[in-house]
Protein backbone atom coordinates (compact mmCIF):
# COMPACT_ATOMS: atom_id res chain seq x y z
CA UNK A 1 0.00 0.00 0.00
CA UNK A 2 0.92 3.84 -0.75
CA UNK A 3 -0.35 6.61 1.78
CA UNK A 4 -3.57 3.72 2.66
CA UNK A 5 -4.45 2.99 -0.08
CA UNK A 6 -4.06 -0.45 -2.33
CA UNK A 7 -2.36 -0.64 -5.20
CA UNK A 8 -2.67 -3.44 -7.72
CA UNK A 9 -0.61 -4.15 -10.98
CA UNK A 10 -2.08 -5.77 -14.18
CA UNK A 11 -0.64 -7.27 -16.48
CA UNK A 12 -2.33 -8.22 -20.20
CA UNK A 13 0.23 -10.88 -21.19
CA UNK A 14 0.60 -12.79 -24.54
CA UNK A 15 3.37 -15.04 -25.07
CA UNK A 16 5.53 -13.56 -22.40
CA UNK A 17 6.88 -16.59 -20.88
CA UNK A 18 10.50 -16.13 -21.41
CA UNK A 19 10.22 -12.18 -19.46
CA UNK A 20 7.23 -12.17 -17.30
CA UNK A 21 9.37 -13.43 -13.85
CA UNK A 22 11.79 -10.71 -14.49
CA UNK A 23 9.09 -8.33 -14.79
CA UNK A 24 7.17 -9.79 -11.79
CA UNK A 25 10.67 -9.56 -9.43
CA UNK A 26 11.36 -6.22 -10.19
CA UNK A 27 7.16 -4.75 -9.78
CA UNK A 28 7.58 -6.39 -6.81
CA UNK A 29 10.52 -5.16 -5.19
CA UNK A 30 9.72 -2.04 -3.85
CA UNK A 31 6.97 -3.17 -1.39
CA UNK A 32 3.82 -1.41 -2.40
CA UNK A 33 2.63 -3.19 -4.42
CA UNK A 34 -0.40 -5.70 -2.79
CA UNK A 35 -1.44 -7.37 -5.97
CA UNK A 36 -0.19 -8.68 -9.50
CA UNK A 37 -3.17 -9.78 -11.75
CA UNK A 38 -1.72 -11.04 -15.27
CA UNK A 39 -4.91 -11.95 -17.64
CA UNK A 40 -3.59 -13.94 -20.29
CA UNK A 41 -5.23 -14.15 -23.78
CA UNK A 42 -4.85 -17.40 -24.83
CA UNK A 43 -0.89 -17.73 -25.09
CA UNK A 44 0.77 -20.48 -26.80
CA UNK A 45 4.32 -20.75 -24.59
CA UNK A 46 4.15 -21.02 -21.05
CA UNK A 47 2.87 -17.67 -19.53
CA UNK A 48 0.36 -19.08 -17.80
CA UNK A 49 1.69 -21.75 -15.92
CA UNK A 50 4.61 -19.50 -14.86
CA UNK A 51 2.24 -16.65 -13.77
CA UNK A 52 0.59 -19.38 -11.15
CA UNK A 53 4.09 -20.17 -9.41
CA UNK A 54 4.39 -16.76 -8.77
CA UNK A 55 3.70 -15.00 -5.00
CA UNK A 56 0.19 -13.09 -4.85
CA UNK A 57 -0.41 -13.27 -8.46
CA UNK A 58 -4.02 -13.84 -9.18
CA UNK A 59 -4.46 -15.30 -12.65
CA UNK A 60 -7.01 -15.26 -15.54
CA UNK A 61 -7.19 -17.07 -18.90
CA UNK A 62 -8.89 -15.58 -22.04
CA UNK A 63 -10.05 -18.73 -23.63
CA UNK A 64 -9.27 -17.59 -26.75
CA UNK A 65 -7.32 -14.85 -28.36
CA UNK A 66 -10.41 -11.30 -27.72
CA UNK A 67 -7.25 -8.80 -28.30
CA UNK A 68 -5.15 -6.41 -26.28
CA UNK A 69 -8.18 -4.17 -25.43
CA UNK A 70 -9.96 -6.61 -24.32
CA UNK A 71 -7.67 -7.87 -22.18
CA UNK A 72 -7.17 -4.74 -20.15
CA UNK A 73 -10.65 -4.75 -19.78
CA UNK A 74 -10.45 -7.51 -18.13
CA UNK A 75 -7.44 -6.60 -16.54
CA UNK A 76 -9.36 -3.46 -14.64
CA UNK A 77 -12.97 -5.43 -14.05
CA UNK A 78 -10.73 -7.82 -11.49
CA UNK A 79 -8.41 -5.23 -9.54
CA UNK A 80 -11.45 -2.93 -9.20
CA UNK A 81 -13.13 -5.89 -8.02
CA UNK A 82 -9.82 -7.13 -6.32
CA UNK A 83 -10.31 -3.06 -4.34
CA UNK A 84 -7.57 -1.84 -5.76
CA UNK A 85 -7.38 2.19 -5.35
CA UNK A 86 -4.55 2.69 -7.53
CA UNK A 87 -4.06 0.66 -10.54
CA UNK A 88 -0.88 0.67 -12.79
CA UNK A 89 -0.51 -1.58 -16.14
CA UNK A 90 2.38 -2.46 -17.08
CA UNK A 91 3.51 -4.87 -20.08
CA UNK A 92 5.35 -8.14 -18.38
CA UNK A 93 7.34 -7.95 -21.99
CA UNK A 94 10.07 -6.09 -19.81
CA UNK A 95 10.07 -2.88 -22.36
CA UNK A 96 9.28 -0.57 -19.73
CA UNK A 97 10.91 -0.25 -16.39
CA UNK A 98 8.76 -1.64 -13.07
CA UNK A 99 11.24 0.83 -11.38
CA UNK A 100 8.96 3.96 -12.04
CA UNK A 101 6.10 2.03 -10.21
CA UNK A 102 6.44 3.94 -6.79
CA UNK A 103 7.12 7.38 -8.77
CA UNK A 104 3.70 7.10 -10.64
CA UNK A 105 1.78 5.29 -7.84
CA UNK A 106 2.55 8.55 -5.67
CA UNK A 107 1.34 11.39 -7.88
CA UNK A 108 -1.98 9.14 -8.20
CA UNK A 109 -1.80 8.59 -4.29
CA UNK A 110 -1.66 12.03 -3.62
CA UNK A 111 -4.18 13.10 -5.77
CA UNK A 112 -2.07 15.30 -8.21
CA UNK A 113 -3.37 13.09 -11.21
CA UNK A 114 -5.77 10.37 -11.79
CA UNK A 115 -3.95 9.03 -14.75
CA UNK A 116 0.15 8.64 -15.30
CA UNK A 117 1.92 7.81 -18.16
CA UNK A 118 4.85 6.42 -18.76
CA UNK A 119 6.55 8.07 -21.47
CA UNK A 120 9.56 7.07 -24.24
CA UNK A 121 9.49 10.07 -25.61
CA UNK A 122 10.42 12.34 -22.61
CA UNK A 123 13.71 12.70 -22.62
CA UNK A 124 14.49 10.94 -25.40
CA UNK A 125 14.64 7.36 -23.82
CA UNK A 126 12.85 5.77 -27.35
CA UNK A 127 15.47 6.27 -29.47
CA UNK A 128 18.25 5.34 -27.32
CA UNK A 129 16.13 2.41 -26.04
CA UNK A 130 16.41 0.81 -29.95
CA UNK A 131 13.19 2.14 -30.61
CA UNK A 132 12.62 1.69 -34.64
CA UNK A 133 12.94 4.56 -36.51
CA UNK A 134 9.99 4.06 -38.48
CA UNK A 135 7.64 3.87 -35.17
CA UNK A 136 9.26 6.70 -33.51
CA UNK A 137 8.38 9.02 -36.69
CA UNK A 138 5.03 7.25 -36.36
CA UNK A 139 4.92 7.85 -32.81
CA UNK A 140 5.76 11.72 -33.24
CA UNK A 141 3.17 12.41 -36.00
CA UNK A 142 0.41 10.14 -34.51
CA UNK A 143 0.98 12.44 -30.95
CA UNK A 144 1.08 16.00 -32.90
CA UNK A 145 -2.32 15.43 -34.75
CA UNK A 146 -4.17 14.14 -31.46
CA UNK A 147 -2.55 16.75 -29.69
CA UNK A 148 -3.49 19.30 -32.18
CA UNK A 149 -7.32 17.45 -32.45
CA UNK A 150 -7.96 16.71 -28.55
CA UNK A 151 -6.19 20.15 -27.41
CA UNK A 152 -3.96 18.56 -25.08
CA UNK A 153 -0.11 18.72 -24.98
CA UNK A 154 0.65 14.93 -23.99
CA UNK A 155 4.64 13.77 -25.54
CA UNK A 156 3.01 10.57 -26.34
CA UNK A 157 -0.44 8.56 -26.36
CA UNK A 158 1.27 4.87 -27.40
CA UNK A 159 3.17 4.12 -23.46
CA UNK A 160 1.52 0.81 -22.59
CA UNK A 161 2.85 1.95 -18.75
CA UNK A 162 0.08 3.50 -17.18
CA UNK A 163 -1.23 4.60 -13.80
CA UNK A 164 -5.24 5.34 -12.67
CA UNK A 165 -7.21 5.53 -9.79
CA UNK A 166 -9.95 3.99 -9.07
CA UNK A 167 -12.34 6.95 -9.29
CA UNK A 168 -10.93 7.44 -12.71
CA UNK A 169 -11.29 3.78 -13.97
CA UNK A 170 -14.70 3.69 -12.60
CA UNK A 171 -15.92 7.20 -14.79
CA UNK A 172 -15.19 5.61 -18.08
CA UNK A 173 -17.53 3.31 -20.29
CA UNK A 174 -14.64 1.10 -20.79
CA UNK A 175 -16.63 -1.48 -22.25
CA UNK A 176 -17.39 0.21 -25.36
CA UNK A 177 -13.95 0.63 -26.73
CA UNK A 178 -12.11 -1.24 -29.15
CA UNK A 179 -11.09 -4.65 -28.02
CA UNK A 180 -8.14 -4.23 -29.90
CA UNK A 181 -4.50 -1.67 -29.73
CA UNK A 182 -6.58 1.67 -30.43
CA UNK A 183 -7.96 0.80 -27.07
CA UNK A 184 -5.34 2.87 -25.62
CA UNK A 185 -5.95 5.93 -27.62
CA UNK A 186 -9.94 5.60 -26.40
CA UNK A 187 -8.88 5.87 -22.99
CA UNK A 188 -7.07 8.75 -23.06
CA UNK A 189 -9.44 10.80 -25.06
CA UNK A 190 -12.37 9.90 -22.78
CA UNK A 191 -10.00 10.72 -20.30
CA UNK A 192 -9.15 14.73 -21.22
CA UNK A 193 -13.04 14.48 -22.33
CA UNK A 194 -13.90 13.75 -18.96
CA UNK A 195 -11.42 17.06 -17.73
CA UNK A 196 -9.07 15.23 -16.39
CA UNK A 197 -5.34 16.26 -15.84
CA UNK A 198 -2.57 13.12 -17.27
CA UNK A 199 0.56 13.63 -15.82
CA UNK A 200 3.84 12.27 -17.64
CA UNK A 201 6.94 10.76 -16.15
CA UNK A 202 10.17 9.96 -18.09
CA UNK A 203 10.39 6.13 -19.34
CA UNK A 204 13.76 4.35 -20.61
CA UNK A 205 12.61 1.86 -22.84
CA UNK A 206 14.11 -1.28 -24.13
CA UNK A 207 13.82 -3.35 -27.58
CA UNK A 208 14.71 -6.47 -27.08
CA UNK A 209 13.49 -9.94 -29.90
CA UNK A 210 11.27 -10.79 -26.84
CA UNK A 211 9.43 -7.52 -26.30
CA UNK A 212 5.72 -7.34 -27.84
CA UNK A 213 5.21 -5.68 -31.22
CA UNK A 214 2.77 -5.35 -33.51
CA UNK A 215 3.56 -6.06 -37.67
CA UNK A 216 3.08 -3.42 -40.34
CA UNK A 217 -0.21 -3.79 -41.36
CA UNK A 218 -2.19 -3.60 -37.67
CA UNK A 219 0.12 -0.98 -37.18
CA UNK A 220 -1.28 0.81 -40.22
CA UNK A 221 -4.84 -0.02 -39.03
CA UNK A 222 -3.94 1.45 -35.87
CA UNK A 223 -2.72 4.59 -36.45
CA UNK A 224 -5.88 4.96 -38.56
CA UNK A 225 -7.96 4.13 -35.44
CA UNK A 226 -6.15 6.50 -33.53
CA UNK A 227 -6.55 9.72 -36.15
CA UNK A 228 -10.11 8.65 -36.03
CA UNK A 229 -10.45 8.90 -32.29
CA UNK A 230 -8.94 12.76 -32.23
CA UNK A 231 -11.13 13.38 -35.15
CA UNK A 232 -14.36 12.19 -32.95
CA UNK A 233 -13.30 14.23 -29.80
CA UNK A 234 -12.86 17.23 -32.13
CA UNK A 235 -16.27 16.83 -33.42
CA UNK A 236 -17.62 15.88 -30.43
CA UNK A 237 -16.31 18.72 -28.73
CA UNK A 238 -18.18 21.43 -31.71
CA UNK A 239 -21.35 19.23 -31.19
CA UNK A 240 -21.18 17.19 -34.09
CA UNK A 241 -20.58 13.80 -32.77
CA UNK A 242 -21.71 11.74 -29.37
CA UNK A 243 -19.81 12.76 -26.63
CA UNK A 244 -17.04 9.88 -25.93
CA UNK A 245 -18.23 10.14 -22.24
Amino acid sequence: MLNGQKIVVVMPAYNAARTLRQTYDEVMAHGIVDVVIVVDDASHDETVAIARTLPNVQVEVHPENRGYGANQKTCYRLALAAGADIIIMIHPDYQYTPQLIPAMAALVASGLYPCVLASRILGGGALRGGMPWWKYVSNRFLTFVENLLIGAKLSEYHTGYRAFSRELLERLPLDSNSNDFVFDNQILAQIIALGCAIGEVTCPARYMPEASSINFRRSVRYGLGCLATALRFRLARWGLAQPLV
